[in-house]
């Protein structure tokens, strides 16, 4: 007999899995769901006011649902160059995506033909805030011995946007690491489920304009204001990999 896999099917099919994974009332799960999306229980697992065990269980998920999508990531991509901006934001989306509670700033270290020597999460804020240390950063990039890197943060309030603080915290790096011959070859923003790459939208800052300057950065992930940033537009008519 064949299935009809409907919308309200899988709803129906969530619901049940995450019950036996969690022991939280079938009934419970299928009130929030009346009302709203049933997969922000794993995105906001507070929302459903689980009991401490429920939580847990919750949180436990979460961390393995990450996981999967970051070893997906690797099994696909294994001895793969980053060469472009999809790549990238698809590299990042597996740490980031769905991530609304705090925000973290990450940097893929890569060597000469773009293959990812480490990644690290230097900098884990709050809902709307983080700092970041840009002497971390160097320290890091010259450890590894890297040739470029790519930075990614994520928005929790899923604003798309670019911010004023995220270009500046990007030129600020630029003007550190490209006397270096450090490259820095993308900004990835992940918004919710979607992704924005600075190189894409044409706002990359390629050459230093400042002396380096170490200050600590406390970059906002809030809404956006009007700004301008003198650059030149990403066109289709440039290929899809970055220039190095």
């Amino acid at each position: 007999m064949a299935t009809l896999h409907t919308p309200e099917k899988h709803a129906n099919d969530f619901i049940r899995s995450l019950h036996q994974l969690t022991k939280i009332p079938i009934r419970k799960l299928e009130s929030y769901s009346k009302a709203n999306h049933i997969v922000n229980v794993i995105d906001h697992p507070l929302a459903i006011v689980p009991t401490a065990s429920q939580l847990q269980k919750l949180e436990q998920l979460n961390a393995f649902l990450r996981s999967y999508r970051i070893l997906s990531w690797q099994t696909e991509n294994d001895k793969k160059a980053i060469c472009s901006p999809k790549q990238a934001g698809d590299y990042f989306s597996a740490f980031l995506e769905g991530i609304k509670d705090r925000e973290f700033f990450m940097v893929a270290f890569l060597d000469t033909s773009n293959r990812i020597i480490e990644t690290r999460t230097l900098s884990e804020g709050g809902l709307n805030q983080a700092m970041v240390f840009p002497r971390d950063i160097l320290k890091a990039a010259l450890n590894c011995d890297c040739a470029a890197l790519i930075f990614a943060h994520n928005h929790p309030s899923s604003t798309q946007t670019p911010s004023i603080e995220d270009i500046q915290l990007t030129q600020r790096m630029v003007d550190i690491l490209q006397p270096l011959n450090i490259q820095v070859l993308d900004h990835i923003i992940i918004a919710g489920n979607n992704y924005v790459s600075l190189a894409e939208r044409g706002n990359l800052p390629k050459t230093a304009e400042n002396p380096a300057n170490y200050d600590v950065l406390s970059f906002h992930a809030r809404e956006p204001q009007n700004w301008t940033y003198q650059q030149d537009i990403w066109t289709h008519e440039q290929d899809d990999e970055w220039e190095r």
